[in-house]
């Protein structure tokens, strides 16, 4: 085994998304607090009051915390920005990601942990250099090769640069997931057509849509054919991972505050897997395959390799939204978990489930459960299915709580 540590970083966009990465293997999580965020628009994110909460969760199975703190600050912000950094440091919570001077400063002040969020657009040693004084991690920008990740972490080796805990600066890359048509992310559309700041955390996702062309001398329009040309594929690099740990990264991001908890656990558990062959020896393409299978089956627009591998222009989405190869539709909830028996009570409120159905449960703290029904019970007697209105039971080898989603998962 090769004697480094490889550290899964998940994000955790809820508190279902959140037991989902306990649930996949990460080792640390990444989610936002109030509105400072680039996620402020788009997922659920957590209060001052889940702090603590969060922390003694994550702090007792060992899995780092990372508040992300990485919008543009505006002086109205610098309170609720300083209250958000001394409340994290109260509950014991690993680091701060930020990217504005104000943010940095302050926290470096209190001697709370910085990352360097790539929205600083890190390209080169010297600027690993300067901010060194503050953080001990930096993101890098996505438009990296690997050939220039390696030459960096090669050069923080060689001339021993350290950060404030006294440590070597850690160098962190996105690994999978969304990637913006903007450079590191930072896209003005949004600003320009709605007065809504990406840079703020309220992208509208103008690059996801069609355009027609007008041409403006003669007025005919033109619709763009077969791809959304401002919508990149998702980023995926399990199939070079082998590459991406042999540049010297040592963080693997994975992009995703916005999605769903399944798709946090199902690739936080591919990525950590692909990382401990690696180490073990046994990274190979036969497992590739199996990894690429699984992460189909969640939300995706499609996968390239970024551009690690030395590709200069990006690659396409050609369809609207996802490209899973299976989805879930809402059934019902949970109501009563007999624990000697091993049985869950539901209500069926949607649609009809029968024996041999897959079934997915989600829930603040039972995280994601993934199973086959194998029996079905109506008033202790076993039937074939049951419909809308039915309330059943069936045999679950894990606790569920009230409340919990049931959902059925299906090809897509």
């Amino acid at each position: 085994m090769k004697n480094r540590t490889i550290e899964i970083m998940a994000p955790a966009g809820s508190w279902q998304s959140l037991q989902a990465a306990i649930q996949g293997g990460a080792n640390s999580v990444y989610f936002g607090i109030e509105q400072l965020n680039m996620r402020a628009r788009s997922s659920n994110n957590f209060t001052l009051k889940d702090l603590v909460e969060i922390a003694e969760l994550c702090n007792k199975k060992n899995i780092k915390t990372y508040i992300t703190l990485n919008t543009i600050i505006y002086d109205h912000d610098l309170i609720l920005m300083k209250k958000i950094v001394d409340t994290a440091k109260q509950a014991n919570i690993t680091a701060i990601i930020a990217s504005d001077q104000a943010v940095i400063g302050y926290a470096a002040s209190v001697n709370m942990e910085v990352h360097i969020s790539t929205q600083t657009n890190v390209t080169n040693l010297e600027t690993i250099r300067f901010f060194s004084h503050f953080a001990d991690v930096v993101i890098l920008s996505r438009e990296l090769s690997l050939l220039q990740v390696k030459e960096i972490t090669k050069e923080i080796e060689k001339q021993q640069i350290k950060g404030p805990s006294g440590n070597l600066i850690k160098i962190e890359i996105f690994v999978h997931g969304a990637l913006c048509m903007a450079v590191s992310g930072k896209c003005y559309m949004s600003l320009h057509t709605t007065n809504s700041s990406a840079n703020r955390g309220a992208c509208i996702q103008n690059c996801r849509k069609t355009y027609t062309v007008t041409d403006k001398e003669d007025g005919h329009q033109f619709d763009i054919d077969n791809e959304y040309i401002m919508s990149p594929k998702d980023l995926c690099t399990i199939g070079f991972l082998d590459q991406v740990l042999d540049s010297g990264s040592s963080i693997l991001k994975i992009e995703g505050r916005g999605r769903s908890p399944e798709y946090v656990k199902t690739t936080t558990q591919c990525y950590r897997e692909a990382a401990d062959a690696y180490l073990e020896g046994t990274y190979n393409k036969e497992k590739v395959k199996g990894w690429m299978s699984r992460l189909t089956t969640v939300y995706n627009r499609g996968f390239w390799d970024g551009y690690y591998l030395g590709q200069k222009i990006g690659e396409w989405t050609g369809a609207h939204g996802s490209k899973a190869t299976k989805k879930k539709i809402y059934l019902g909830k949970a109501k009563k978990y007999f624990t000697k028996i091993q049985v869950a009570e539901f209500d069926l409120e949607a649609q009809h489930l029968k024996e041999g159905d897959n079934i997915l449960i989600a829930g603040k703290t039972t995280g994601i459960i993934e199973t086959i029904v194998a029996e079905i019970r109506i008033n202790d007697k076993q039937v074939k299915g049951v419909k809308k209105g039915d309330n059943f039971s069936i045999k679950l080898n894990h606790k569920v709580r009230p409340s919990d989603k049931l959902y059925k998962v299906i090809n897509n």
